[in-house]
């Protein structure tokens, strides 16, 4: 039983914590979901960068407005690209046919992508994008070798390419090649990180928009028992007091 319980945290692990060619992530990342303005700049940063291509088909505009204290107005003016009903779940206008034909595949829905593969897993992966001409779009990415996708956020992070490594120099085992910039974006890396930390977050609070309540619901209960065991015992101390 307990080389049972080893292996299944091992397989975990290893979906959660490792990158697509078996060796450990760039960069590690955990949401924090009760982030609201964080929360909120990410959904400004998935509708104007990732909606194109990419649905949210669980999730639906009015439940982003109603979570996110969003006023109806602004989540219409502002997030609104590809419906004009604030009860539509979150579809991508592009058609999956042109899609398939464009990037080789037609790119997955988004809703529930950081439970899948993990919040480290998605920032390492939009972190990662390098200049490489052998592909068909003009870049390929550490955490998925081969990715379909285009570097979207090239403008904002600017164009990556890989180390050159010194003569007579060897790779260490297991290692991610280095990354530098080559081109500068319009932000510089603080800014891009905070860009991609809002991004996963708003993925993240998408993948369970519940969470946040959940937990202050458990909370709130768990202080509630508490109360209550107190004046249980009070109660029954002074049951209790006069018996010998």
């Amino acid at each position: 039983m307990k080389r049972l319980l080893i292996a299944l945290a091992s397989l975990t692990l290893s979906a959660t914590a490792q990158a697509a060619g078996g060796g450990p992530l760039p960069f590690s990342y955990e949401a924090d979901t009760s982030n609201l303005a964080s929360l909120q700049r990410g959904a400004r940063n998935f509708m104007a960068y990732c909606s194109g291509c990419h649905s949210m088909k669980y999730l639906r505009y009015n439940r982003i407005g109603q979570d996110l204290e969003i006023p109806e107005a602004l989540l219409k003016a502002n997030l609104m690209f590809t419906s004009e009903k604030v009860g539509d779940h979150i579809l991508t206008a592009m058609p999956g046919e042109n899609a398939k034909t464009w990037f080789g595949q037609t790119p997955p829905d988004l809703t529930l992508e950081t439970r899948a593969r993990g919040t480290s897993w998605v920032y390492s992966y939009l972190k990662t994008f390098y200049v490489d001409p052998s592909r068909p779009l003009g870049v390929n990415n550490l955490v998925l070798a081969g990715a379909s996708m285009p570097h979207v956020l090239a403008d904002l992070q600017g164009w990556q390419v890989k180390k050159a490594v010194a003569e007579g120099e060897t790779p260490a085992a297991g290692k991610a090649p280095v990354l530098e910039l080559a081109v500068p974006g319009s932000l510089d890396a603080e800014g891009y990180d905070q860009f991609v930390a809002d991004t996963v977050n708003f993925m993240a609070y998408a993948a369970e928009p519940g969470k946040s309540h959940r937990i202050d619901t458990g909370i709130r209960a768990i202080l509630y028992l508490l109360v209550l065991l107190t004046l249980a015992y009070l109660l029954k101390k002074e049951y209790w007091k006069d018996v010998h």
